[in-house]
């Protein structure tokens, strides 16, 4: 695992009252259930082979988003683009679950930090993934159910 680096003095988690534990057990704990799920739990036990790995590796990534400590490296777009089958609804479905979690195991401010980062964080990647698939052609519109076409 990543050596923890100081956290940053004007970081939007300092605030928020987040803590490296705090990270912990909301990673943990939302994908505890994201591994229980009936639609998600099949796509992420599919794709991730080491789980305590994959934990670490998310809680340094929320340790950078909310702390600003720099301890994530890695490309989450390229990740998420590259399995199949990911939907719209799937990331609702991830969404939800999240906000769930976050609202359970975290003070209101904290919670709210992490569910505004992770709604954001989500649109990115739901963004990335469909012009990785063709299905928007600018702007933000989208194409359901088909790929782009020459001159669209």
């Amino acid at each position: 695992m990543t050596a923890v680096r100081d956290i940053h003095p004007k970081a939007p988690g300092v605030a928020a009252g987040v803590t490296e534990h705090m990270i912990r057990d909301l990673v943990d704990g939302f994908y505890a259930r994201v591994r229980a799920d009936d639609v998600l739990g099949p796509i992420f036990n599919g794709a991730i082979d080491d789980w305590d790995h994959h934990l670490d590796k998310l809680c340094a990534f929320w340790s950078s988003v909310t702390l600003m400590t720099g301890r994530y490296k890695g490309s989450p777009m390229k990740v998420h683009a590259d399995l199949s089958g990911i939907s719209s609804a799937h990331f609702d479905l991830w969404l939800g679950l999240f906000r769930q979690t976050a609202r359970e195991l975290c003070p209101p401010d904290a919670a709210a930090l992490f569910i505004d980062r992770a709604e954001r964080i989500a649109q990115s990647l739901e963004m990335g993934i469909a012009v990785h698939r063709g299905q928007f052609v600018g702007h933000g519109e989208r194409l359901v159910g088909r790929a782009a076409q020459p001159g669209d």
